[in-house]
């Protein structure tokens, strides 16, 4: 029988890089390298319509369209922090380049001035590399200097949350074929 998943994952520690730009822009980089292959991590990012189920402060995925490798999605997300409830929600186009190892995604309509960045795989020795990258720029009246931080946990919690979702499919799996 296969143990239960670890509270912790066996691939930390996650690196991550913030540059501070003009405008109330920043630009955030998250990474981690897996024990996991591809095509089972790409499976859980484009899992669209589940993405709530599994991505913290995420209430709502939805998949709006897809023609090809082109995506049009829909998210809400909300948290609370300095005491107060904050809800953004947005319309993302992606593109999927699954031989390339990149999603990457830009909103077309928003809460923000500006959210694009993409999600990369890519292998390099020690397992799979996986980088979260993301360009926001907040409205006028957003304070981007106190949601800074908050900003630079939701990567590396999504990063962990793909990871664990990964691993929970590939043990789930594992199951049912021993069950057989």
């Amino acid at each position: 029988m296969t143990p239960a998943l670890p509270l912790t994952l066996p691939f930390e520690p996650i690196e991550q890089e913030i540059e501070r730009l003009p405008g109330s822009t920043r630009r955030l980089a998250a990474q981690l390298v897996l024990p996991l292959g591809a095509e089972a991590v790409w499976e859980v990012l484009t899992d669209y319509e589940q993405l709530h189920s599994f991505i913290p402060n995420l209430v709502r995925s939805r998949l709006l369209s897809r023609q090809g490798s082109r995506v049009l999605l829909e998210q809400t997300g909300s948290q609370r922090f300095v005491g107060l409830a904050f809800t953004a929600s947005v319309r993302l186009e992606l593109l999927e380049r699954l031989g390339d190892g990149i999603l990457s995604f830009r909103m077309v309509a928003g809460d923000f001035r500006r959210f694009e960045g993409a999600w990369t795989l890519s292998g390099d020795g020690k397992g799979l590399r996986l980088r979260y990258e993301l360009l926001v720029q907040a409205c006028l009246g957003m304070p981007i200097g106190l949601i800074e931080q908050r900003l630079r946990d939701d990567l590396a919690s999504n990063l962990r949350a793909v990871a664990l979702e990964t691993l929970r499919r590939s043990q789930a799996a594992s199951l049912a074929l021993s069950a057989q």
